[in-house]
């Protein structure tokens, strides 16, 4: 099988690449060709580890290109889309990048995935796209009610890849996954965030009052998740992919300080309260258990493997920070 990623040079693309290579998620793999705008979130240094394996390639480029995709999507017979604009903080300062990445660029490559025949399309989404819930846990067939440019963005791509399917019979399926975390995240994101200021010895930010829950996923769960829906996955259906682990932002502060030795009163510094922060997202994600899914990481072993990763790869992590 000859695989498409786009934005494989980001935190969960190029884990899925690097597992896809390794013979963690496949066994079929001929190809895997990687295209990557090279955004502030994309870096190269995270193919570093299979950037000699033959069956590797890559190429700088934008999902919106109409032109570079007609040179680059004949030939795979998979295309997995992890190409987006992510973070909600640069969302709310800055929607319009938001919506060209990722609604223009899914339309875009659901375009040339169309004129070009490819056999199986996955798009990658995430559970902001439901809004936010007070109790219970949504299915797939909840609304999409997102509350942030990011999240309204990224409801829309997940409209398109119905559309497509519906009315082109595109072979195209949604994933919508919880909080990601593990090594190679961006040091914008939590996590990274709080684990690098406390290694420079700076405070954490806390929004709020901190009890805004969210369900904690590991990469390689969320990667193994997306390969079963890859292979075993229904055309026009979209699956929710859960860690399990739901935490209010304040269990998780506590958590990462407890691990890293440090006391809440001398390290965390509130912060206001995000503009409309969703107060808890919990997904249920029998739909894709019942294909075979289930995460392998219990997130106290994730989170320590995370941390030491940071502590032993500040060479990775310190020149994105500073810049």
């Amino acid at each position: 099988m000859r695989y498409l990623v786009t934005g494989g040079a980001g935190f969960i693309g190029s884990h899925y690449v690097r597992g896809l290579l390794a013979g963690h998620y496949a066994d079929d793999v001929d190809a895997v060709h990687v295209l990557d705008k090279l955004t502030y979130a994309g870096n190269l240094a995270n193919l570093s580890s299979v950037s000699d394996d033959r069956r590797f390639s890559f190429a700088v480029g934008d999902i919106c290109d109409g032109d570079l995709l007609e040179e680059v999507i004949p030939g795979h017979d998979v295309v997995v889309n992890f190409a987006a604009e992510t973070h909600v903080d640069r969302s709310i300062s800055g929607p319009q990048d938001f919506v060209v990445t990722n609604v223009v660029g899914t339309q875009s490559l659901l375009d040339a995935c169309r004129r070009h025949e490819i056999a199986r399309i996955v798009h990658i989404g995430t559970d902001e796209v439901y809004g936010s819930i007070d109790v219970g846990s949504w299915t797939e067939d909840s609304p999409l009610l997102p509350n942030s440019p990011y999240a309204a963005s990224k409801a829309a791509g997940e409209l398109l890849v119905r559309a497509y399917h519906r009315t082109y019979g595109l072979p195209v399926s949604s994933t919508r996954c919880s909080n990601n975390y593990g090594p190679y995240q961006y040091p914008e994101k939590v996590i990274p965030l709080f684990v690098t200021n406390l290694i420079d010895g700076l405070q954490v930010p806390l929004y709020g009052d901190g009890l805004n829950v969210r369900d904690w996923l590991h990469v390689d769960d969320h990667c193994r998740g997306i390969q079963i829906v890859v292979e075993r996955g229904e055309a026009g259906a979209a699956y929710n992919i859960g860690g399990g682990e739901e935490l209010t932002n304040r269990e998780l502060t506590a958590r990462i300080l407890a691990r890293m030795g440090r006391e809440w009163n001398d390290w965390v510094r509130p912060v206001d309260d995000r503009l409309g922060h969703d107060r808890r997202y919990s997904v249920d994600d029998s739909r894709i258990r019942a294909l075979g899914y289930h995460p392998r990481n219990g997130f106290a072993e994730g989170l320590d493997e995370t941390i030491r990763w940071y502590q032993d790869n500040e060479s990775w992590w310190r020149p994105l920070k500073e810049s």
